[in-house]
């Protein structure tokens, strides 16, 4: 009986059909995730039911409450239950509740549809993440994570194409139906996708382990009774997941985690919900405003992508840091200049340094932890990270509502812009996971071999 670390295998494959299965699933299911995006059909929504900028902002901050909720309850769970099992739940939550959000006959019944709708996508992003992670070969995982996490932006410009071609003709509700069309995917999911790895592993279930290596390593010959390390996994499974957080000199490289994502996602949510309606203000028609939207979503792609690239060549934090900088330059500028031109460069700059840093910074707080509380520690910072998202759609609807201009809104994001690469300085990496990214690995060769 030969000894197989299962995740060593995955780690040096090569790119394959498995993982391109993989990487499809979950690209589907992060795209319509930001489907029905509030910010796109919230001017139309804002004319229907009179509402003001602050009850606006309400109604995104309930929503963004429940991902908090959900992300701390189902990236526990997916940890001891199996993460393909939660996922499964958290699109069929997402996908119910968003289509009765577009039944909804007042505000009211449209925010307790939309918090329902919104535990399943807390529980969806850390399992995803976690995921892809778990089975992306090691030399280009960073990549493969953030492309697959760009899903978020494409969905972005696919709402916000919706929204101009479409949701003037339809009304915003149909921005909700199209939303809840992964309900009809998932038992095609449920018979393609894989569990973790360490959940087959924990319990000892050799033939699925060996299946599934045999797919990405048909060379490996796996049997289902080689020893996958069934007692080494089992071991390291014990205990509660969110303690761990805290262990082998993590702490305050974990709430350093947390800072960052409050303020990654504070500008997210800020930008996502009231730029349609911030350039709307600045004089431009409901068509030309969500053109914004669509090209801060095609610099959030380009953002993730090529800052995953340059990963691999500067490691995690300088790359983050630097974009955080970027970020709040483009924010000074933004508050400054009303050229319509210099707007679609910066915007597009904006979505690259907001929603591009959040994507590296999933890969580079999953890839922290150590595989048995990856989804804990991934799901924990972004339901920390939440709080930051449920104050921005209120704080800039206070902005609104007190008549400060576009430009004054753009300059409150220089804040948590600066905030976040102040607190990924403090980030410990040497007290990491030791299945930490074959780049950072690289770096690290370079600099012993050099002296």
């Amino acid at each position: 009986m030969r000894e197989v670390n299962a995740s060593e295998v995955v780690g040096n494959s090569k790119f394959g059909r498995f993982h391109l299965m993989v990487f499809m699933w979950c690209l589907f299911a992060i795209t319509f995730f930001d489907i029905a995006m509030y910010g796109v059909g919230l001017p139309l929504m804002m004319e229907e039911w009179n509402l003001t900028p602050v009850e606006a902002g309400g109604i995104a901050s309930y929503s963004l409450f429940g991902m908090m909720v959900g992300a701390l309850i189902f990236a526990p769970l997916a940890d001891k239950m199996g993460r393909k099992r939660v996922l499964a739940i958290c699109i069929c939550i997402f996908s119910v509740f968003t289509l009765l959000s577009s039944f909804a006959p007042n505000p009211a019944f449209f925010s307790i549809m939309r918090f329902i709708a919104a535990l399943g996508m807390g529980g969806l992003m850390p399992n995803v993440i976690s995921l892809m992670a778990e089975y992306s070969p090691k030399k280009n995982k960073v990549l493969i994570v953030t492309s697959m996490y760009c899903g978020y932006s494409i969905g972005s410009i696919l709402a916000s194409l919706i929204g101009m071609y479409v949701m003037e003709q339809m009304g915003w509700r149909v921005l909700y139906w199209i939303g809840a069309l992964p309900l009809l995917a998932l038992p095609f999911f449920m018979k393609q996708f894989p569990e973790s790895l360490s959940y087959y592993a924990i319990r000892k279930q050799g033939v699925k382990l060996a299946g599934i290596l045999n797919r990405i390593d048909p060379e490996g010959d796996y049997k289902d009774l080689d020893d996958y390390e069934f007692a080494k996994v089992q071991e390291k499974a014990k205990g509660f997941p969110v303690k761990k957080l805290f262990e082998d000199k993590r702490t305050l490289s974990t709430f350093a985690f947390w800072v960052a994502a409050f303020n990654c996602l504070l500008m997210v949510y800020g930008l996502n919900t009231w730029l349609p309606k911030i350039m709307q203000q600045s004089g431009y028609g409901l068509t030309s405003s969500l053109s914004f939207n669509l090209i801060s979503g095609i610099g959030q792609i380009g953002g993730s992508i090529i800052g995953g690239y340059l990963v691999g060549k500067m490691g995690h934090r300088r790359v983050l840091v630097s974009l955080c900088a970027i970020g709040t330059v483009c924010f000074v500028i933004l508050g400054l200049t009303s050229n319509v031109v210099a707007l679609y460069i910066l915007i597009a700059f904006g979505g690259a340094c907001t929603v591009g840093t959040m994507n590296l910074a999933n890969t580079y707080i999953s890839e922290y932890y150590p595989r048995e509380i990856r989804t804990t520690g991934i799901g924990w910072a972004l339901a920390f990270g939440r709080i930051g998202a449920i104050v921005a759609p209120t704080l800039i609807g206070l902005l609104l509502a007190a008549n400060y201009s576009s430009q004054n809104a753009f300059m409150a994001f220089t804040v948590p812009s600066i905030m976040a690469a102040l607190a990924l300085l403090v980030v410990k990496e040497r007290y990491g996971s030791y299945d930490k990214p074959q780049m950072e690995e690289n770096i690290k060769l370079k600099a012993t071999s050099n002296v």
